[in-house]
């Protein structure tokens, strides 16, 4: 299915590009429009409601953006708008579609952690899609999808990126996928080294692309070996990875709509947020070639 053919049945918002630093090639891309279309996708177990977001003209390399555990909502659209300014052509699928339609959240802001009832509802969603192949299947149904679309430049790799509950999904995505996927980010990414035999991490000899792990200070603190078996791995699959701890950054840093801390103290921190966007754009300029 082409993306005209969806535009025609599919709500599409236009927004004016914003924030993109004068620079080689940039001043054009700032003076055309976002797109912003909402698509359906199939998959081996049904139809993925996503945003698939880009530039209005011309041809761009892919991002696939795992959100994460409140899923696909205004703020993860919002981070698909800035990287689509940046010159991607960016999808952003409801992880929980087996079970929910999206938003399952609007905003994440409100949630409770703290409340035993807020935290279960988190728990069938999260199951829908950490269940055995649930990822591997939706990142191939997802990739073909995308390579498919006339924004997308399929002579390039793709990227993809993830946060909290979308970390562990990127390097499933990145194994998954690995003649097409070239760079890979997870950003507080939880679960990446477990105790089991299914773990993330050992999916390294299978990935062929550039990895950055972006680790907040409170996760390095209750999991400090983590990082360390991280790099070990992927040394040894002779895979290039960077694994950085953001020493005065909380777990999901980098999502503005994030709630307040017990403290009273924000978790989302925009100058540590913005050091990972930068990391973001340096690992898809190496990766996406």
């Amino acid at each position: 299915m082409k993306e005209d053919d969806i535009t025609r049945r599919e709500f599409v918002s236009m927004t004016v590009a914003a924030g993109i630093t004068v620079a080689t090639g940039a001043e054009a891309l700032a003076q055309q429009r976002i797109v912003e279309t909402n698509v359906e996708i199939k998959t081996p177990d049904g139809a993925c409601d996503a945003a698939f977001i880009h530039p209005a003209t011309g041809s761009f390399p892919a991002v696939l953006i795992w959100p994460d555990a409140f899923g696909l909502r205004p703020s993860m659209r919002d981070m698909a708008k800035r990287l689509a300014a940046d010159g991607y052509s960016v999808l952003v699928p409801n992880p929980y579609y087996r079970v929910a339609k999206s938003p399952v959240f609007e905003n994440a802001s409100n949630f409770n952690f703290g409340d035993p009832a807020q935290r279960g509802k988190l728990t069938p969603l999260m199951g829908s899609i950490n269940a055995a192949g649930a990822a591997e299947k939706d990142a191939a149904a997802f990739i073909a999808w995308l390579d498919t679309q006339r924004p997308v430049d399929r002579a390039k790799k793709i990227g993809t990126q993830g946060y909290c509950m979308g970390g562990p999904l990127v390097v499933r995505t990145a194994a998954a996928v690995p003649n097409r996927i070239g760079a890979g980010a997870s950003f507080h990414g939880g679960g990446l080294v477990t105790a089991t035999p299914d773990s993330p991490h050992l999916l390294a000899p299978k990935i062929k692309a550039r990895m950055y792990f972006g680790v907040a200070a409170n996760d390095d603190m209750q999991q400090p070996d983590a990082k360390t078996k991280l790099k070990e791995v992927f040394d040894a699959a002779k895979v290039p990875a960077e694994i950085e701890v953001y020493s005065q950054a909380q777990h999901g840093w980098c999502v503005p709509d994030m709630p307040m801390q017990p403290t009273g103290q924000p978790i989302y921190s925009k100058a540590d947020a913005d050091r990972a966007w930068g990391k973001l754009l340096a690992l898809y300029k190496a990766g996406l070639v």
